[in-house]
């Protein structure tokens, strides 16, 4: 048993003796950096950042003025916050919006919504909560309206207009998609035209919320004939 217990001890000895100056150095520059820490001076600074969002339900749009950055006091090493707004080191604000209902939900800009880099803390957000509007998401097709400038040289006038596709997919919080009655292009000049013509306008909508599903391009095509 006395033989076992020697074993056992002369073992953990060879184990705290192995490589000793390494460990003695690597503790010795342990001892040094916590140190400079312990003794680097604490300082609070103010950092402007983006408001990010996650987890918005698929079937919900946001329906109000979106409050794009925040303003972050923050607390900590003077060599920490130096490297604020160095890569790798931006401060970030990231709301979960998995609970969204339809509706106004307030949210807070707290420790769990704010990303920031080790060693620092927040002191506080200004403002400190955000509120948002939300809106089932609806979808609709919108027809598409080319207006003609211009008359036809020559003596030409139209003779046909044809546009593709006629119709655009889109899409935005119900109330406004309701609001859509058709969706406009830029004019189309027919002064010059003769003969069968191609045109390429893209369309828009008057509602900053609805947008269009896939590309707002569309194709125009004239056919001018004499009078």
């Amino acid at each position: 048993m006395i033989n076992v217990i020697l074993r056992a001890l002369k073992g953990a000895l060879a184990l705290i003796f192995d490589n000793i100056w390494w460990k003695l150095l690597s503790l010795a520059a342990a001892a040094v950096i916590w140190a400079l820490v312990a003794t680097e001076p604490e300082l609070s600074t103010f950092a402007s950042t983006q408001v990010e969002y996650k987890n918005l339900p698929s079937d919900l749009e946001i329906d109000s003025q979106p409050l794009t950055t925040v303003l972050l006091e923050l607390g900590g090493p003077s060599g920490a916050l130096r490297d604020i707004g160095e890569a790798g080191f931006r401060p970030a604000v990231i709301l979960d919006m998995s609970a969204a209902a339809p509706g106004g939900r307030t949210f807070a800009i707290e420790d769990g919504a704010v990303k920031l880099p080790r060693g620092v803390w927040m002191v506080r957000a200004i403002p400190s909560q955000v509120r948002f509007d939300f809106e089932p998401r609806a979808e609709s097709e919108a027809p598409v309206t080319v207006p003609i400038v211009g008359e036809g040289a020559n003596g030409y006038v139209i003779a046909s207009q044809r546009t593709v596709p006629s119709q655009l997919a889109i899409v935005g919080p119900a109330s406004h998609v309701a609001r859509i009655a058709r969706a406009g292009t830029d004019p189309v000049d027919v002064s010059h035209a003769v003969g069968t013509v191609e045109y390429h306008v893209n369309a828009s909508v008057n509602d900053p919320y609805v947008r269009f599903e896939s590309s707002p391009q569309v194709e125009v095509v004239i056919t001018m004939k004499k009078k």
